[in-house]
């Protein structure tokens, strides 16, 4: 283009110049719109993996076992995707579509399953038909800096049972974050 200009115009040297000039500062403008960009619109958020969630399963499930407890234990992540799942003293194979519920619940809502059981029995039965909440204490969710990061959902045992293992692998987390 700047050839184009230079062979109708005269002074094709200072055309040359100004459109080499607007080139590099247009380049050093998008440079440092693309640096500074995303630093401004991503933010840092605390994830779960694999290794924490064998950490919370594991302390889940050194409850369990202390009790002798037939259950399974689910641990997802903030995407609702199963980390890991475990199937402790031949549950009861129905405990495990339950657990998986029961931590979608935690997840989806961002409070304790048992909150929708206390709901159901004080009175508000339509909460059973809410789409995508277990009314079944069992299920808790995984917080770090205040944020939900993932659930733990254990079915198996009674329902306070099943809290008290899910618990385990709250405190568990609750340690790793202190560290």
């Amino acid at each position: 283009m700047a050839r184009l200009l230079c062979d109708s115009l005269a002074g094709c040297d200072s055309l040359t110049l100004v459109m080499k000039k607007l080139t590099t500062l247009l380049a050093i403008g998008l440079a440092a719109a693309a640096v500074s960009l995303p630093a401004q619109q991503l933010s840092t958020k605390k994830a779960l993996n694999l290794d924490v969630a064998k950490v919370i399963a594991a302390a889940a499930e050194k409850e369990v076992m202390k009790n002798n407890w037939a259950m399974f234990i689910t641990v997802i992540d903030d995407g609702g995707t199963v980390l890991f799942l475990e199937r402790v003293n031949d549950a009861q194979i129905g405990s495990y579509e339950v657990s998986m519920e029961k931590a979608q619940t935690a997840l989806r809502f961002r409070r304790p399953s048992k909150a929708f059981e206390d709901l159901a029995n004080s009175g508000r039965p339509a909460l059973i038909k809410l789409p995508g909440a277990l009314p079944i204490e069992g299920g808790l969710p995984l917080m770090a800096d205040g944020k939900v990061i993932g659930a733990i959902g254990v079915s198996g045992g009674a329902s306070n049972q099943d809290a008290q293992a899910a618990q385990a692998g709250v405190a568990a987390l609750e340690s790793l974050l202190k560290k």
